[in-house]
């Protein structure tokens, strides 16, 4: 068996929630990074695991992720599944992606929804994974892993969830360059998207731009802005449904 870590993380939240429930495997485990536009793919077989990540944008799997992850061949592989939300909801998130494993040939033994500080209002779930959640999530993870040593997970996990999943529309919110740009290059190099022009990073293809906040979150002269209107809408809209803490969830 060998295990491996599919994770899509812009941001840095779902990954942190990958490597928690990784570490409850004894064995080392691959790390493969859905947001790197130079993807190497593993060769998988029925014996691995694999703890595939996603964050939920609006209540969907990511395009980019979803586009990615249709290039997976589970080839009967074990597959965990885990969606990171800012604490509002996931809607359809975990079901489009055992949706999307499934097709690609993944045996989808069990899911997890846990929550992560939000991508853009950066207030929201601030913290999070904290100590609570490593808890929780730790513990998730050594019952998923003792049911499949067990032989008990034979059957494709039920997960929430509905079809026709929830309709996506393109965020508004797209991060521009500010007047602290010193054209570093790096918002170019670790784009997810390819969005942003390596020789010149104030041109921003926004058609491709998925507002991951990946280049936001990486600068280091925090000079990657968002327009400051809509995210003072964007953070009121989330005020009442993301005021009460929400609790992580395993489905086996």
């Amino acid at each position: 068996m060998k295990l491996y870590e599919i994770c899509f993380s812009p941001t840095g939240g779902t990954a942190k929630v990958s490597h928690i429930l990784s570490k409850e495997w004894d064995c080392a485990a691959e790390w493969i990074d859905l947001t790197k536009q130079d993807l190497e793919l593993p060769r998988l077989c029925e014996d691995d695991v694999c703890i595939i990540s996603v964050p939920s944008y609006a209540g969907r799997v990511p395009s980019l992720a979803a586009e990615r992850i249709g290039r997976l061949k589970g080839n009967g592989a074990i597959a965990v599944l885990a969606v990171v939300y800012g604490n509002r909801a996931y809607e359809d998130t975990l079901l489009e992606l055992k949706d999307l494993l499934m097709k690609d040939g993944f045996h989808c033994a069990a899911a997890v929804a846990a929550v992560a500080e939000h991508s853009i209002v950066r207030e929201i779930a601030v913290g999070r994974p904290d100590e609570q959640d490593q808890v929780e999530l730790t513990a998730f993870a050594r019952k998923i892993r003792l049911a499949l040593e067990n032989g008990g997970l034979g059957d494709d996990v039920t997960v929430p969830g509905n079809r026709p999943y929830r309709e996506t529309r393109p965020s508004a919110l797209k991060p521009v360059p500010g007047e602290s740009c010193v054209r570093c290059g790096l918002c170019a190099k670790n784009c997810p998207a390819g969005a942003i022009s390596p020789k010149n990073p104030f041109e921003v293809c926004f058609e491709s731009c998925i507002a991951c906040m990946r280049c936001v979150s990486i600068c280091p002269r925090h000079a990657r802005v968002l327009d400051s209107e809509k995210l003072a809408a964007l953070t009121a809209h989330l005020a009442a449904p993301c005021a009460v803490r929400k609790e992580n969830e395993c489905f086996l």
